[in-house]
């Protein structure tokens, strides 16, 4: 009985923790979508999510897209088909590595910074001075972060697919000697809209997840220091594993027979 008590103690745990952050995603969501709006606050954390992010995601697609290219010739000479490195390397940036690495990137960098501001807010009351003030804070602090995520990680996404590409066009035709007309034409040879349109979709589910889970844990943070540390320490964990969960989920859908 003890085995089965603990058991249901923590089921009916990770039914309250479900239903919190499904009723804080509905109150979020339905706050950006009514007025007023902060559109100063959306361009901030564009700025932040998008352009500050640049540095990071650029030099982990390009070098992803390098090593890439590096494998694919090595797997791919054993069976003479080296040829299809260009194919393997585009396909692999558009359609995984770059959604998937670029938001774990940035999940670590923006979504760790998130949590810390909004937790620091919450423990210092600022929040509870922004609604004495008759500010709502959904509107104010969660809304930007969501309409600002869901925007811009699919044109980081979209600059780390170039980069990467662009990366391992270049092992490509300076380190293994492919002809550099002959890997540009293998690399449109086989793309298709589905393969840049499906990453640039989890693009923005991952944008999305990650605001949603910075804001999150961010917004009910308590404990001073210790649980503000806390929770950006689980709102960069809960936003990786969400990443890789949806990104089976999308696709699935995408590419399933």
């Amino acid at each position: 009985m003890p085995l089965v008590a603990a058991a249901g103690r923590l089921f009916l745990t990770f039914l309250a923790a479900a239903g919190r952050l499904t009723a804080f995603t509905a109150v979020a969501v339905s706050n950006a979508f009514l007025p007023p709006s902060y559109p100063r606050q959306i361009a901030r954390q564009m700025f932040e999510i998008g352009y500050l992010s640049l540095p990071v995601v650029g030099l982990t697609a390009i070098f992803t897209g390098m090593v890439l290219a590096l494998q694919s010739h090595t797997g791919f000479a054993r069976f003479a088909a080296e040829g299809a490195v260009a194919t393997v390397v585009v396909l692999s940036m558009t359609r995984e590595l770059g959604p998937v690495l670029a938001g774990l990137m940035v999940a670590g960098r923006v979504g760790a910074a998130m949590a810390a501001e909004i937790g620091t807010m919450r423990v210092t009351e600022q929040i509870d001075a922004l609604t004495t003030l008759s500010t709502n804070p959904y509107k104010y602090l969660i809304a930007p972060r969501l309409i600002a995520g869901l925007l811009m990680l699919p044109l980081l996404v979209l600059v780390a697919d170039v980069i990467g590409v662009f990366g391992g066009y270049l092992i490509g035709t300076y380190k293994l000697g492919f002809n550099p007309a002959t890997y540009i034409s293998r690399t449109w040879e086989f793309l298709e809209p589905v393969d840049v349109f499906s990453g640039l979709v989890k693009a923005a589910v991952f944008g999305f997840l990650i605001s949603l889970m910075g804001c999150y844990h961010g917004f009910h943070s308590k404990g001073g220091a210790q649980g503000v540390g806390a929770a950006t320490t689980t709102a960069v964990v809960s936003a990786s594993i969400l990443i890789l969960t949806f990104n089976y989920i999308i696709t699935e859908l995408f590419f399933a027979r």
